[in-house]
């Protein structure tokens, strides 16, 4: 199956390296493989003692792509692809691929800025899946958009893989590149946040819970986020609008944590418009980004998508068909010329109220990427 991101890749490999970003297992791997086609001896990840030991010295095979898997577990990585890029850019391809956030893992030399263009690989969503009806949409909800657990169909086989995967991340990944003594209270922390979607999250709330300082868990989540396990967005604010500027709210790449239907829903819809965003801003430059809106009163509409820092499209997230939320009205109204959208799980028809596009999930999602 032929991911979103493949044909942008390819495309940015002819003018540059390209640094492929995205949770673990998201796929990125396959799409490697995908783009090497027969020739797959350039594959090397830096986890293969043996694929790490031709990355040391160099000794890199005679192919027109060259595939440096994990390699941002090497210390002096930076300095090592501004080397190879510099000698071969003109003769190779160069894609590298990582769990974590390679724009963050800067650990010394000299910059590639220039040599390389940044694309984040997200997991399946209902638009790249080709998904039509509620029941696909149900099959997402249950099974997760990463490939392993969709493509096997079994809820039961999807929760073991979500266990392992939590597992995994934070004693294989995260404990080979950050200095985290108490991994314990570390999972602890990865348990509660996913009864905390949907709401403005406390640092000071989870200190408390943990028994652990203000520091430490804004750290913890600094980390969680920069291996792709869960993402944040901050607060919509205007001059006409009393917001609240401080508190973020949180998400999961793998929404099936959230037990919770309509957090759940809420989840996926952030995830599905978070990959939006991302595709907007790695593969046309718009400079896109995705918000919530709660204001002194208790108003709240779950999502503002930004481009340069102006509202495009206010969405709220509903399970069950109704009139159009107050909330999402009141911004409306203070910016009628935004797109507002209620999404409703549940629904099949679309209907406009007071210029707000109530739409059945399906129809929405079908827009994104």
């Amino acid at each position: 199956m032929e991911r979103y991101l493949e044909q942008q890749v390819q495309s940015d490999l002819g003018a540059k390296m390209v640094l492929l970003g995205g949770p673990r297992q998201v796929g990125k791997t396959t799409l490697a493989r995908n783009l090497q086609g027969q020739n797959a001896t350039g594959y090397l990840n830096w986890d293969i003692p043996a694929h790490r030991e031709f990355i040391l010295k160099r000794s890199l095979p005679d192919t027109p792509l060259w595939v440096l898997d994990e390699i941002h577990k090497f210390r002096t990585w930076r300095n090592f692809l501004k080397g190879l890029y510099d000698e071969y850019g003109q003769s190779r391809q160069i894609l590298v691929t990582g769990s974590a956030r390679l724009d963050y893992y800067r650990f010394g030399g000299d910059s590639l800025q220039g040599r390389y263009h940044y694309l984040r690989l997200h997991p399946f969503s209902f638009a790249e899946l080709q998904l039509q009806n509620r029941g696909d949409l149900q099959d997402l909800l249950r099974l997760g958009g990463f490939p392993e657990p969709f493509l096997g169909g079994s809820e039961k086989k999807a929760r073991r893989w979500s266990l392992e995967y939590r597992n995994r991340l934070i004693r294989e990944e995260i404990l080979f590149l950050e200095q985290i003594k108490d991994l314990g209270r570390l999972e602890q922390l990865m348990l509660l946040l996913p009864e905390r979607v949907g709401s403005p999250l406390s640092l000071n709330g989870l200190r408390e819970d943990l028994q652990v300082n203000h520091e430490t868990v804004r750290r913890w989540m600094e980390v969680l986020e920069r291996f792709y396990a869960i993402f944040r967005i901050s607060p919509f604010s205007a001059r006409q609008l009393r917001a609240l500027k401080k508190e973020q709210k949180h998400y999961h790449f793998d929404w099936t944590l959230v037990q919770k239907e309509g957090p759940r829903f809420e989840n996926l819809v952030a995830s599905h418009l978070l990959k939006w965003v991302h595709f907007q801003y790695d593969t046309e430059g718009v400079e896109a980004d995705l918000s919530y809106f709660r204001d002194v009163d208790g108003r709240e509409v779950d999502f503002v998508v930004l481009e340069r820092r102006k509202p495009v499209l206010f969405v709220e997230c509903k399970l069950s068909e109704g009139a159009a939320d107050r909330s999402l009205r009141y911004l409306k109204e203070r910016f009628p010329a935004v797109r507002a959208v209620q999404v409703t799980a549940s629904a099949t028809q679309r209907r406009i109220q007071d210029g707000i596009e109530l739409i059945p999930a399906t129809d929405f999602l079908t827009e994104l990427v």
